[in-house]
């Protein structure tokens, strides 16, 4: 007869990555800032042995509620689908199950409906991702009756709830001072949709250029797609001043670019680009795109980690941020 092998637990990763049980538990939960090398090691070990927490044995022995909410505008756009990666990542990681609700619009009745439904189960806490007015009306909208965090871009005074930020501001300002630091006279902004009066990323584009006494060129709105992009560039491709761009994300970058081939205008030689959110694609597009790095799996274990400590102690937890960091690939160069 065949024995069933027994699951792998702590104790097994922790032995395959060559650490403790305690800091393989750190970094599964997001609960205290770990070394990329270190997290790397304990995932590596975690993947080798399949290891999954067990939520419902653990709810069983603790008596504890063991089911989180996440609530979310948007799944499948790259920022949203990797806070939940990371969210998703910590919380089974602690043994806790992940429910996810989507909110439909940004009409009220469609807002309450789902905080209704999500209320409605047996929640230890809940998870906003605040990166549209969407996601803050929703925040707005939730009464009190569980522990709730927010995952979002622009860093900014404390609030009702506990966030974790990724504080695009700063991004947004070192991208516009590395760009004018090529001598590019000023920094043009394409730019995704405000969360509040302007998006974080805008903040320090606009911020950077008045501390250098730059002219603050008006912004050009966009979404966040490529075409819209495309799109959007049409006001700025046949303007020869034109000579550096900061997009509001990766795929609006894309979409300028496209449209400033198609003027005649190469990159980087006559016009600088650059993105944000270091996506996947990002590093293999021609020329290879700088842009502004985002680690949003990281902001969603962060964020988690908030909740985590809020629901185990009782007290409400301090604000987490971390500063973005621009890589210089292909798209940028001194202005001629």
């Amino acid at each position: 007869m065949t024995v069933p092998r027994k699951p792998p637990g702590l104790v097994d990763v922790a032995a395959q990555a060559g650490v403790s049980v305690s800091t393989v538990s750190r970094v599964l939960t997001g609960r205290t800032p770990v070394s990329e090398k270190l997290r790397a090691k304990v995932q590596a070990a975690v993947d080798d042995l399949g290891y999954h927490p067990n939520a419902a044995a653990q709810t069983l022995v603790s008596g504890k509620r063991s089911t989180i909410a996440v609530l979310a505008r948007n799944t499948a756009r790259y920022g949203y689908a990797a806070t939940l990666q990371g969210i998703e990542e910590a919380a089974r990681a602690a043994g806790y199950v992940v429910m996810i609700g989507v909110i439909e619009s940004g009409e009220p009745s469609d807002i309450t409906r789902a905080i209704d439904v999500t209320l409605s189960q047996a929640l230890a806490g809940v998870i906003v991702i605040e990166f549209d007015e969407v996601g803050v009306a929703t925040l707005d909208a939730l009464p009190d009756v569980v522990p709730v965090v927010a995952a979002a871009g622009a860093r900014r005074k404390s609030g009702s709830y506990p966030h974790g930020f990724l504080d695009d501001e700063a991004g947004g300002r070192e991208a516009t001072e590395y760009l004018l630091s090529l001598g590019h006279r000023t920094v043009h902004h394409v730019a995704i949709p405000a969360t509040r009066r302007r998006s974080g990323r805008e903040w320090g584009w606009r911020a950077a250029l008045e501390a250098a006494g730059a002219p603050v060129p008006d912004v050009v709105p966009a979404l966040y797609s490529p075409t819209s992009g495309y799109d959007a560039a049409q006001a700025l491709v046949d303007d020869p001043e034109v000579t550096a761009i900061l997009c509001g994300n990766d795929e609006l970058a894309i979409g300028v670019a496209r449209a400033l081939v198609e003027r005649g205008r190469r990159i980087p030689e006559d016009v600088s680009v650059v993105g944000f959110d270091d996506q996947p694609f990002a590093q293999m597009w021609v020329p290879a795109l700088t842009t502004v790095a985002q680690d949003f799996t990281d902001l969603g274990r962060r964020t988690f980690g908030l909740l985590d400590e809020w629901m185990r102690t009782g007290e409400r937890p301090l604000d987490s941020a971390v500063r973005p960091r621009l890589i210089v690939r292909e798209s940028t160069a001194p202005r001629r």
